[in-house]
């Protein structure tokens, strides 16, 4: 048999198994929304780490961070390094937090939702932005990984951008649209694990056929020492700004919705431990098999496929180095960094528009009393279906590099939900009116900053070189702190959540017996 043809077995088992896992979590979920969106908040420790770390990475991990550092040097890692140590903190301080307050605050199975029953807006304004800015921000990054699938199977298998791209989407979509949030968690599972030993194994086996770490350095030396120089060729903004990616964890719904699915807020600390390390490994082997990629190109001639943006590395080495049938398997990794992402933003997205948009009309018109809840899932799974076939026509002609769409989607929910749920989980005064203008203003900022600085200012001006994030998190922070010392009225049932939620967040707290917490 050809490599092509091994390379294709292997692939066509990877998604065998993802539509097993997905019609597994199908017979699993129950028709209701919360199950559905939200899996009866039941998961493991372990789960929800893998989970929420695949969901997180994307093909930004396998592709888009190793092209970034083959072609400008290790100076590009600080964008890891700060998204490590934002994981860290939003594990450690969000994670417990977040988990007992969604429960506390009228079992909230969603970011809007929890922000509305915590600040008590009647208005429904902030629950209907929150919905927006999520279906606007989460269209391109679910197109982002439209992006990742196309040049992959252009890269890999000689496939045409559009087939390749529509075949990710498609199913990926039917594992999601049946399986629901179990269908999207589960497979992250399997593909976190497929992801972290990929990112072993090939920069290992790469190491050794590039003539080992000491020829790797010597060879990355002798071409441009500040390749391996974490501050060289950056300025002292641009490594601010890639640090500044850490700041993002603290907004992004695909990701914290993990936190709301934990059975206690206890087990976050185990959470953490998992996802940490399974982070710290998985950008490791990221990172080491870009520099060694340098090495082994300049050692034995040629160039990634991808030459202009080096994202291609990691699967132009996979396919170099392994049999055909386990580069095949490697190169599966990357789809699962890639799918185990859009899966869980398309659930994510489908709940704003379910749950936090269409509910919400329902409930105002008196329509909600007339749907039953397996209506509800069926509306939940026309969102996913609807939000895919968007993301799709968005990526048929990409403008971007894969690091840029994420980029500006990661920089737009930072800003936007970032300062607003760390302040609604430890600010008592948040009002909400200081959440909506300060929700508004973090997203605004985020997208002129991003869109307009270089236009505005030059492309060498400071502003076009300061990450978005920053000025939008910023907005964010000092508005809706300002507004809410003007707007904020005590409310003696948000004081008692906010101080249960303080207490049953603690590590040593136990629910008593028969409350039934520890049985979510």
């Amino acid at each position: 048999m050809s490599d092509l043809t091994f390379r294709t077995i292997a692939i066509v088992l990877y998604f065998a198994g993802m539509l097993t896992i997905g019609w597994f979590a199908y017979r699993r979920t129950r028709e209701n929304l919360d199950d559905y969106m939200l899996a009866g908040r039941g998961l493991k420790p372990g789960v929800a780490a893998l989970s929420a770390g695949a969901s997180d990475m994307s093909g930004w991990l396998l592709m888009g961070l190793p092209g970034a550092i083959y072609i400008s040097g290790l100076v590009e890692a600080w964008i890891a390094i700060g998204l490590t140590i934002g994981a860290w903190l939003n594990w450690k301080f969000v994670a417990p937090r977040l988990r007992a307050y969604t429960e506390v605050a009228g079992n909230s199975i969603t970011i809007p939702s929890f922000l509305e029953h915590r600040l008590r807006d009647r208005s429904r304004a902030l629950r209907i932005v929150c919905g927006i800015v999520i279906l606007v921000f989460f269209t391109f990054y679910v197109s982002s990984g439209m992006v990742a699938a196309g040049k992959f199977f252009e890269s890999s298998f000689g496939v045409n951008y559009m087939w390749g791209m529509l075949l990710v989407a498609a199913i990926t979509i039917v594992y999601t649209l049946f399986g629901g949030f179990l269908g999207a968690t589960l497979t992250d599972v399997a593909q976190g694990l497929l992801m972290l030993t990929a990112l072993i194994a090939v920069p290992i086996v790469a190491v050794i056929n590039a003539g080992g770490p000491a020829t790797v350095v010597t060879t990355i030396n002798d071409i441009d020492p500040n390749l391996l120089n974490l501050v060289s060729g950056g300025t002292a903004l641009g490594i601010i700004s890639a640090a500044a990616w850490g700041l993002g964890y603290f907004g992004q719904p695909h990701i914290i919705v993990r936190f709301m699915a934990l059975r206690t807020p206890q087990e976050a600390k185990a959470g953490r431990r998992i996802g940490i390390g399974w982070m710290v490994l998985t950008v490791v082997g990221s990172i080491a098999t870009a520099l060694i990629g340098i090495a082994y190109y300049q050692n034995h001639g040629g160039a990634p496929t991808d030459a202009k943006s080096g994202e291609t590395v990691f699967l132009d080495l996979a396919q170099i180095l392994f049999h055909p049938f386990i580069a095949g398997l490697v190169l599966a990794a990357v789809l699962a960094a890639i799918m185990s992402t859009i899966s869980s933003q398309l659930v994510v997205t489908s709940s704003a528009l379910v749950e936090d948009l269409f509910k919400m009309v329902a409930e105002k018109t008196g329509g909600v009393s007339r749907l039953s809840d397996k209506t509800y899932v069926t509306l939940g799974r026309l969102g996913v279906l609807v939000v895919a076939i968007i993301a799709v026509l968005l990526a048929i002609n990409p403008s971007k590099s894969i690091l840029d769409l994420v980029g500006f989607a990661w920089a737009g929910f930072g800003s936007a939900f970032g300062p607003i749920i760390l302040l609604a989980l430890f600010w008592k005064k948040l009002s909400n009116w200081g959440a909506l203008f300060g929700l508004i203003s973090g997203a605004v900022v985020a997208y002129l900053w991003g869109q307009f600085g270089a236009i505005w200012f030059g492309a060498e001006s400071w502003v076009a070189q300061t990450y978005e994030i920053i000025p939008g998190f910023i907005a964010n922070l000092v508005v809706a702190v300002i507004v809410s010392l003007f707007t904020f009225k005590e409310n003696s049932d948000v004081t008692a959540e906010f101080d249960r939620t303080a207490e049953i967040s603690l590590p040593s707290y136990k629910a008593p017996a028969e409350s039934g917490a520890a049985d979510a």
